[in-house]
């Protein structure tokens, strides 16, 4: 059973129930959402039709967060290598080779030497001089179009976190029980406690993933962990903002950090990029997600691979291979540091657990739960057996989906602790998960949100006295 879990991105383009279905027999845990190419009119589309294949797919929203993007330009605006240009942001420069975006300060953040990378780093421009606008120099040749990502590595830019768009799409995320909201460009604390705050005041139970994209986010990043449920690494705009060759140690570091805070990470972008056309990945793609698997991420994403590439289920059906080998792989050399207990009674039943299973010749580990939170310390621990999950709510279920190794399912709550522990086991005997001779982990506790693991037994299936 693979244990990383695959995020997959669904445009509103191509999303009928169909397509979805075949996605998720391929291996989809975790359907994505990306607003800056959706309305809501759609949005709401595409979720329906996720509901109808399963109400155990989670769904994941990415905001567009604080971005700077090229403006006015119409139709393209061609460059060449060693031209110069006016930038501004203020509209106040004249001349026909004139780049406007939509930053106002533009002029006041930028030194001569800085860079301007646009359209995530296809074309470079360098600061030479610095006035009402910025004469820059033109780095290579290309084609400059409208809204198109702006970059400006090494400098501290101060936007709102949360824009009027990002507002209209939380409260859309709020109505429609979205489960993950995946924010972007975070780069501190705060532009976690924003979002949060909005969550908050409308009594929201919805989850919020930091995407760490740019160096702030990465210096920040255990503030960041602080407050956020889990990480996203958009490799897209953090590898233009930091050098490529600083990336694998970065990406290594970001997950290694939030296996240590218990916090699910995903990592993202250009992972099977070569077959938005082609049927096979490159042995360099095969290897990127490779090395994301032996390091212990969570999850493992897909983004226009599965939104509008050629082969979106083939996608799917390789990272499912591919995670599948190294998981059972017997080199499992990482360099992750495993959470520790911090006086936390789960975090000592999920450690001592997932030693036993790799001791013993145990089959699983079977865990009831109400908040998800015992299930979510033992993927932590990263164990080599599959965790059955056995959430008393669907949102549970669904929150699971993106925890590494956790397999969950819906349980209706029972009036005792033995009722619910005959009834979880029940059900994955007669689901074929279990056979009666057996050897499991189970872990159980009391009732209510602020009870957590308070017992464990290890026990052949049929110990359990079950029909």
């Amino acid at each position: 059973m693979r244990l990383t879990k695959i995020v997959a991105t669904v445009s509103d383009q191509r999303c009928d129930v169909e397509f979805l279905r075949m996605l998720a027999d391929a291996g989809m845990n975790v359907a994505r959402l990306n607003t800056a190419h959706i309305t809501e009119e759609s949005a709401l589309k595409v979720i329906s039709h996720i509901r109808k294949v399963s109400n155990k797919i989670a769904i994941l929203l990415d905001t567009k967060g604080p971005e700077i993007r090229t403006s006015g330009v119409d139709p393209v605006m061609e460059v060449h290598q060693g031209e110069m240009i006016r930038v501004s942001g203020r509209f106040s420069c004249s001349g026909a080779q004139r780049l406007a975006v939509n930053y106002d300060h533009l002029q006041e953040k930028l030194e001569p030497g800085d860079r301007i990378l646009i359209d995530d780093g296809e074309i470079e421009l360098t600061v030479v001089e610095k006035g009402d606008c910025l004469l820059c120099r033109v780095e290579n040749d290309g084609v400059i179009k409208n809204n198109k990502s702006i970059n400006l590595p090494g400098v501290a830019i101060k936007l709102p976190s949360v824009s009027e768009k990002d507002r209209l799409f939380i409260r859309f995320a709020m109505a429609n029980d979205i489960d993950f909201i995946a924010h972007s460009f975070v780069r501190n604390r705060e532009d976690v406690l924003e979002v949060q705050k909005l969550l908050d005041e409308a009594g929201s139970q919805i989850k919020i993933i930091a995407k760490i994209e740019n160096a702030e986010g990465v210096r920040n990043i255990d503030e960041i962990l602080d407050h956020a449920y889990g990480i996203m690494i958009a490799r897209g705009d953090l590898g233009i903002e930091i050098p490529a060759e600083k990336l694998p140690n970065i990406q290594r570091m970001l997950i290694r950090k939030a296996v240590e805070r218990k916090k699910p990470v995903i990592v993202a972008t250009q992972m099977l990029h070569s077959m938005i056309e082609h049927p096979r990945p490159t042995r360099a793609e095969v290897n990127d997600v490779a090395h994301a698997v032996f390091s212990r991420t969570d999850a493992i994403m897909l983004s226009g691979e599965t939104a509008y590439g050629k082969y979106p289920e083939e996608a799917i059906r390789m990272m499912t291979r591919i995670a599948g080998e190294i998981e059972s792989s017997k080199d499992q050399r990482t360099d992750i540091t495993l959470p520790p207990v911090e006086n936390e009674i789960q975090a000592y039943f999920a450690e001592a657990a997932i030693r036993a299973s790799n001791e013993l010749p145990v089959r699983a580990i079977v865990a009831t739960t109400t908040t998800g939170r015992t299930s979510r310390y033992l993927a932590a621990y990263r164990g080599d057996k599959p965790v059955f999950a056995k959430c008393h709510a669907m949102r549970v279920v669904r929150e699971m989906a993106l925890s590494y190794g956790v397999f969950p399912s819906y349980l209706e709550i029972k009036k005792n602790k033995f009722k619910i522990e005959k009834a979880a086991i029940s059900s994955l005997l007669k689901s074929g998960h279990l056979q009666k001779e057996d050897l499991i982990i189970y872990i159980g506790g009391r009732f209510g949100e602020d009870a957590g693991a308070t017992f464990m037994e290890i026990s052949p299936v049929e110990k359990f006295k079950v029909e």
